[in-house]
């Protein structure tokens, strides 16, 4: 069943209208290509009018969509090969961040990124996307192995926070997120953070430290999700429309704000639409920027990320 948002009800109703005409075009052998012409030109003008002109919520719905490509379908579709490699070698492996290395375009890579479920099973095999401790470590043993072998290290943000249960905090969540800032600020190899869907508190943040940082046109990127930022604010979640506004998470937000270096185009409606495409754009931007950040000399290139993280919120006053 395809799901379909408030928001895209006209183009639902459209698509009916257009299946009801062919339907009886078939049925009386009638020529109606004028009729289908003329509602698939609607069709597409409505496209553009509702795509081109998203709330922040509209995004995040979009960016939540349970079709949307995670990281294992991008690497898949992206990379020649790639090897997963597992655990923090101290606790476990956890399943909610996987990564490995990869080849894209003749280019080894270290790749990392959060991993969400399509059904009930692998969304809870997969923890929802949200790592706990070791999920960090996890992530941070492969970026030092990357380093160690020079190479690339490129990241996947998709996640709704890092897992806020007791035995999470019993396991230094905290010190993990932090730990993994600290060292990826200073890692020898280039680094570029891309995030595809969901971009959530310390949680997104963790794998996110890049000389690079780009965002996908439809997703979102904040301290907090919008119904969590109403809660807090009006005691309910019904404001979340109001509270993705106020937070000014969308990419156009983002960069206007210049915490992120720049956007990726999705197919018009989300990545969901067509997988293929998006993977091929996304591949042609990665290399894009591998081949600028490749031929930088390594002081340079962990001065210039610390330079860019530290300016980030910083006010100066007459």
């Amino acid at each position: 069943m395809k799901i379909t948002f408030d928001f895209e009800k006209p183009l639902a109703e459209l698509l009916q209208q257009i299946e009801k005409v062919k339907q009886v075009e078939d049925k009386n052998k009638l020529d109606m290509s004028a009729t289908l012409a003329e509602l698939e030109s609607k069709l597409e003008a409505t496209k553009q009018e509702i795509y081109t002109n998203l709330t922040g919520w509209q995004r995040v719905q979009i960016a939540r969509h349970p079709e949307r490509p995670y990281t294992l379908q991008y690497i898949e579709l992206m990379c020649d090969d790639f090897i997963e490699l597992h655990g923090d070698r101290t606790v476990g492996d956890d399943k909610a961040i996987v990564g490995g290395f990869g080849t894209i375009h003749g280019q080894t890579a270290m790749f990392i990124g959060h991993q969400k479920g399509r059904n009930t099973k692998e969304r809870q095999y997969r923890n929802f996307g949200m790592p706990n401790p070791e999920g960090y470590r996890k992530a941070l043993r492969l970026m030092k192995m990357a380093e160690k072998f020079n190479k690339p290290v490129i990241t996947l943000i998709d996640t709704p926070g890092a897992f806020p249960g007791l035995e999470a905090e019993e396991r230094g969540q905290g010190e993990a997120i932090a730990r993994n800032l600290l060292e990826m600020s200073v890692l020898k190899v280039p680094v570029i953070c891309v995030i595809i869907g969901e971009g959530a508190s310390g949680g997104a943040l963790g794998i996110a430290i890049g000389d690079k940082v780009m965002m996908l046109e439809n997703s979102w990127y904040s301290v907090i999700s919008p119904e969590n930022c109403s809660t807090i604010l009006f005691k309910t979640w019904e404001h979340k429309e109001r509270a993705a506004e106020m937070l000014k998470l969308t990419s156009a937000d983002m960069l206007k704000n210049k915490l992120i270096d720049g956007i990726i185009k999705e197919p018009l409606g989300g990545a969901h639409q067509d997988p293929v495409a998006m993977a091929a754009t996304l591949k042609k931007q990665l290399l894009k920027d591998l081949k600028v950040l490749k031929d930088r000399n390594v002081d340079e290139l962990v001065t210039e990320r610390i330079n860019k993280f530290c300016s980030m919120g910083v006010v100066i006053e007459d």
